[in-house]
């Protein structure tokens, strides 16, 4: 097999969807795989949908989500231009080919007579696309005079490109993940290849590009699974079939519920979010939410793509990019659409957390401490996080549910409070905070110790001490390993916590 060469040729006309992250995602790691090569191509041609800032954030985007790219836009390479745009004058040169061969004619009609041909097809029940029937009724190359369509060239008419599909053949390919494909060609319509403004549509460009650059494997997502016998008839066409790259169809990455796809909408009704990074519309101003910016672990989201819908030999869920580049398999794709699951999101998130470095976490969260006016240095807040982050899905959740490590609660467990609190309970603690003043070591071992002698002492059992004990501490029912909790905190800190306690929580039971 001659080398490998992939592309992720993505359309700059919005943010990128996490869908297009896998999909450069699984050319990326198909591509190390192989030792091959990853390409990363704009497809620009429909410049009336083309959003300003698109390509950046695209390039951005896979950049933070630890995708690499050997030749492309942004990197440069020996097959460029690798903006669609920059290639403008080569397409061409391929369409007037395709004409020359008889596989594609001009067409004049005008919009007013495009719309009277659909009109006119629905109202007999037939199918409204402009094909190998309803072509000879229109104003084309294949039905005017040679000289009337050289006079129409001369003058400046206006006209499209459009390929010549035969009237009835099979087309027939293999996708490697859905195996042997076959269409007629008498589904298809007569697409336009190249337009009006002299850019070619998505079709031509797609496929002459592939060709020029040398692509073996087309991997892209199941939305273009209609368009493949076009592209094979192209390559078909131009005689190029002994160097037509292998298709792989992806399956869609699915709403949580299962029916149909994944969608911005979706995100917003459930609250997640399906781009990369965060998107302001250059438009309308709206702001639409990044994983980035939620909080999520750029290694994580590479993680929870490559298993929608791809599954490895075992059962194993966690792997490094490196990992995923020696398991994957193109073998190993789904036919059949993945579930987005957030709550499996955030556990892959917390996975990354936990095994992420704490001082490099308490750095991160050094802008939203000093935000919050909280004056604590970085090894502190390091000790923090190492209590806290088994407990939360997001490192910024740090600085919410542990607030108390930096500032006395405000706010108390309700539930804990009534049920939990009350004079006598009150008041043993503060004998306990009398006990732990003489600690000359204010460790969580001594802490612990201390505790139980003092519970046995009382007579008490230490679990009608322990909840109310973190209670007046923390605010909270529940949190990090207590007597760790307690020794962070420092012996000033705890006795205050628990004699304000004492003094202003009431329980109406009492």
């Amino acid at each position: 097999m001659s080398q490998v060469r992939v592309r992720f040729a993505p359309s700059p006309t919005g943010p990128l969807h996490i869908g297009g992250v896998r999909t450069a995602l699984f050319n990326h790691l198909f591509a190390k795989k192989h030792g091959g090569v990853n390409i990363l191509r704009i497809e620009d041609t429909d410049q009336t949908r083309f959003v300003p800032g698109a390509e950046e954030y695209i390039v951005e985007s896979l950049k933070w989500v630890g995708i690499e790219f050997d030749e492309g836009v942004h990197v440069g390479g020996p097959y460029g231009p690798y903006r669609q745009s920059d290639r403008k004058s080569m397409y061409r040169q391929y369409a007037d080919m395709l004409i020359e061969k008889g596989h594609a004619y001009f067409a004049f009609d005008t919009p007013e007579e495009l719309d009277e041909m659909r009109e006119r097809l629905k109202a007999g029940g037939m199918s409204a696309q402009y094909d190998a029937v309803s072509r000879m009724g229109m104003k084309n190359s294949l039905t005017l005079p040679a000289d009337e369509v050289a006079k129409k060239l001369a003058n400046g008419d206006a006209y499209v490109i459009r390929a010549k599909m035969p009237r009835k053949e099979e087309i027939r390919f293999e996708d490697l993940i859905r195996g042997w494909v076959s269409f007629n060609s008498s589904q298809l319509d007569d697409k336009v290849l190249m337009k009006g403004d002299g850019m070619p549509t998505y079709h031509l460009a797609n496929v002459v590009d592939d060709h020029l650059m040398k692509i073996t494997h087309v991997i892209r997502g199941e939305e273009w699974l209609p368009s493949a016998p076009l592209h094979v008839m192209l390559y078909r066409f131009f005689g190029w079939e002994d160097t037509m790259p292998k298709f792989s169809h992806l399956p869609l990455i699915l709403k949580p519920e299962g029916n149909g796809k994944l969608s911005k909408r979706d995100g917003d009704r459930l609250g997640f979010p399906v781009f990369p990074l965060q998107w302001k519309d250059p438009a309308t101003g709206e702001i639409s939410s990044g994983y980035k910016e939620s909080g999520y672990e750029p290694d994580g989201v590479a993680n929870m793509l490559a298993l929608l819908g791809w599954h490895p030999s075992d059962n194993r869920e966690i792997f490094s990019m490196s990992e995923l580049v020696e398991a994957f398999t193109i073998e190993k794709i789904s036919k059949n659409g993945a579930k987005f699951d957030i709550d499996k999101a955030k556990w892959f998130n917390h996975q990354y957390l936990m095994a992420k470095d704490n001082k490099a976490i308490a750095q991160e969260l050094q802008a939203g401490i000093e935000a919050k006016s909280w004056n604590f240095d970085l090894e502190y807040c390091t000790k923090v996080v190492a209590l806290m982050k088994e407990k939360v899905s997001f490192a910024k959740e740090i600085l919410t549910a542990g607030s108390f490590f930096f500032e006395k609660p405000t706010l108390f467990d309700e539930k804990v409070v009534q049920k939990k609190w009350n004079h006598t309970i009150a008041s043993q603690l503060v004998d306990f905070a009398k006990e732990i003043e003489n600690l000359t070591e204010f460790k969580a071992a001594e802490l612990e110790t201390t505790f139980k002698t003092f519970a046995e002492s009382k007579q008490v059992n230490p679990g009608q001490l322990m909840q109310p004990l973190r209670l007046a501490v923390s605010g909270q029912a529940g949190g990090p390993p207590i007597f760790e909790m307690l020794e962070l905190l420092g012996k000033t800190t705890v006795v205050e916590r628990i004699e304000w306690a004492q003094k202003n929580l009431v329980s109406v039971s009492q």
